[in-house]
């Protein structure tokens, strides 16, 4: 590495090439980066190809660097922005009895108790 990198730096590199499995990232003339499929986008990543190109100048995060193997572990989605939530927080979670008692008004009977029902409602 001719360039001191520290992990959290952001710095902008070129895409390299891409494999199935991530993007590498050329950081310098001698140094080169790993952006792994998770670390390019919030949500699911089927092609990196969909979202890189080879040439194409991004920015990235450092989040790992392993001098022994010489390996930087590189990151697109630490710099942006993490979408809201599809859950809905203005309904309390109800327990999981809670939610068998309403689908379920006979809460739980063994099968015997249950099949005497059964059987009275396919005759009817």
């Amino acid at each position: 590495m001719t360039k001191t990198f520290k992990v959290g730096d952001v710095v902008t590199g070129k895409v390299t090439g891409i494999q199935p499995y991530g993007a590498f990232v050329s950081l310098d003339e001698q140094t080169q980066g790993l952006v792994h499929i998770s670390e390019i986008t919030y949500g699911y990543v089927k092609e990196v190809g969909e979202f890189l190109t080879v040439g194409q100048e991004v920015e990235v995060k450092i989040l790992e660097i392993d001098e022994e193997a010489s390996k930087i572990s590189l990151s697109i989605r630490e710099l942006q922005e993490k979408p809201t939530s599809s859950k809905r927080d203005d309904k309390p979670r109800k327990s999981l009895q809670a939610r068998v008692d309403e689908h379920d008004q006979e809460g739980f009977n063994t099968l015997k108790e249950k099949l005497a029902g059964w059987i009275k409602q396919s005759i009817q």
